[in-house]
């Protein structure tokens, strides 16, 4: 009996001390993490106040050396990077990703209000898409959409794409979907001031799209 009871102590501290090995990995895994990710927010607001004073700045630019796709564009795409790794690891409704989400959501309105001011000012026709997806169950194509415009934009740099979340409680972002009245149907895409409803390829797209043709000749022009 005494053996017995001795093999089941033997037994328990052993299975604890597999349990508390694990539970620290996992600890300390998992501090590593969100040191990782604090990181990152950090890095991201930095980045955005970063972005905020240079709008100030470029509202005042003159039109030399400015294209189509030169003004902040690589900087918007990083920040979104950055919120897109945030919101994989702390989850879609995490409040920290949320606060992210509307920083960057306004960051993307006022680049495009100032790249609208830049345009009329310098003479610039840039060709923009306004995608409005949702990470809710309520559209089964936003995932395959998004993908299309991202190939779209690599074969295209000059198209200015900004890509916006249709559910964020922000007011702003409500104010835009108000004035290209939306219907809720998602994904949705705004083009040259036009809805559009459900997925579409990168050959519906570049079809809707003439002004397609007039940057694939400027690209090649840049090349030669």
């Amino acid at each position: 009996m005494q053996q017995n009871n001795k093999r089941y102590l033997i037994a328990f501290v052993i299975a604890a001390a597999i349990f508390g090995t694990a539970l620290a990995i996992s600890t300390t895994l998992n501090n590593a993490r969100l040191e990782q990710i604090r990181a990152i927010q950090e890095n991201i607001a930095t980045d955005i106040l970063s972005l905020e004073t240079q709008f100030e700045l470029l509202s005042e630019l003159s039109c030399r050396d400015i294209r189509e796709n030169s003004v902040l564009s690589e900087e918007l795409a990083d920040v979104s990077r950055r919120v897109a790794y945030t919101e994989e690891k702390l989850g879609a409704e995490n409040a920290e990703v949320l606060r992210l989400k509307r920083q960057y959501t306004l960051l993307q309105i006022k680049d495009l209000l100032l790249m609208k001011k830049v345009s009329q000012k310098c003479g610039l026709e840039p060709v923009f898409i306004l995608y409005f997806y949702s990470n809710e169950q309520d559209c089964a194509d936003c995932e395959r959409q998004g993908y299309a415009l991202t190939a779209l934009a690599e074969e295209y740099p000059q198209l200015r794409i900004y890509s916006f979340d249709y559910h964020l409680d922000l007011p702003a972002l409500t104010t835009l979907l108000t004035i290209n009245d939306l219907n809720g149907e998602l994904p949705a895409l705004i083009i040259g001031e036009k809805p559009y409803y459900g997925f579409k390829s990168m050959e519906e797209l570049t079809a809707i799209i003439p002004e397609i043709e007039t940057l694939t000749a400027a690209s090649s022009t840049e090349a030669r």
